[in-house]
């Protein structure tokens, strides 16, 4: 009958755009929004016992496992690693709260030691100050052209930060006289693209930093392995960007950025595309 060739023709099509609904989602969780975990091994003279951090950037106020973040505590559990670094944008500046990323932070620090300096997304919100307020309350420092000094297994880790090298300069400044040339120095640097004028201010001095930490260019956002390895477009770096993800060396300073950790939830206009957000584990290991 004609009226029912049209029910079943109308249900097939129902039946087709959920399939194609349901393989999107799980193709979007697959290719650019499920959790993973990047390792990178390095190599200095300066420690004689290995190292490992986690390091956490981007957040945006994300949660992974609902709001208790279990995944994510689950999964930087399972490295176990001696320090834990935040490296900016843990918050949002289009997501009035910041709880999420309080209670990250609060979680780690009660089994890690942790530092933390801010990204472009925390300077641009109304109550940035009392955002930091709340991380330093928790007993995690807060690094604005300062450092804090971290002693695992009898060694010493200097962790460095600033906001943003160019529109800080003093911090730049203050950051740049921290390395001794003793300890393991980490820089924490938001913006992957300040590393060469990073460096370019380091010329003539003594001491320079063994590793700069940094996100914000969430990977390139739509990657296309092979083709567009370091993504499509990135914040301050524009399309074809140069460097969005990964490990590089110049000048004896190594950069490891970061994918970062925000989802597609919180960046509904650009979704990640073959892009998945990333937890960072970085083994910093004896040179034999």
């Amino acid at each position: 009958m004609p009226g029912t060739d049209k029910k079943t023709k109308k249900r097939k099509i129902i039946t087709i755009v959920l399939l194609a609904a349901v393989l999107l989602n799980i193709t979007m969780n697959l290719a650019g929004n499920a959790l993973q975990t990047e390792h990178y091994t390095l190599t200095t003279d300066k420690l004689t016992r290995p190292v490992r951090i986690v390091f956490i950037s981007d957040l945006h106020d994300c949660t992974y496992g609902g709001k208790d973040q279990s995944q994510l505590m689950d999964a930087i559990r399972q490295e176990r690693p001696d320090i834990v670094l935040f490296g900016g944008d843990v918050i949002d500046d289009y997501h009035k709260s910041t709880d999420n990323a309080v209670l990250l932070m609060k979680m780690v620090l009660e089994e890690y030691p942790c530092a933390y300096a801010s990204g472009n997304h925390e300077v641009r919100r109304k109550d940035t100050e009392e955002f930091y307020a709340a991380v330093a309350s928790l007993g995690i420092p807060v690094l604005h052209g300062e450092y804090t000094d971290i002693t695992v297994n009898g060694q010493t880790i200097r962790i460095s930060g600033l906001i943003n090298a160019y529109n800080y300069p003093q911090q730049l400044t203050d950051c740049l006289a921290a390395p001794d040339g003793e300890k393991y120095s980490i820089l924490l640097s938001h913006h992957p693209e300040q590393f060469d004028y990073i460096l370019s201010e380091s010329e003539g001095r003594e001491h320079r930093y063994d590793l700069i930490l940094s996100g914000h260019a969430h990977g390139g956002q739509w990657r296309i392995p092979g083709l567009l390895d370091q993504g499509l477009f990135a914040p301050d770096q524009g399309l074809f960007p140069e460097f969005t993800c990964g490990q590089r060396e110049k000048n004896g300073t190594v950069q490891i950025v970061s994918r970062g950790l925000a989802k597609t939830l919180r960046m509904a206009l650009i979704p990640r595309i073959f892009n998945r957000p990333e937890l960072s584990v970085i083994d910093i290991i004896p040179q034999t």
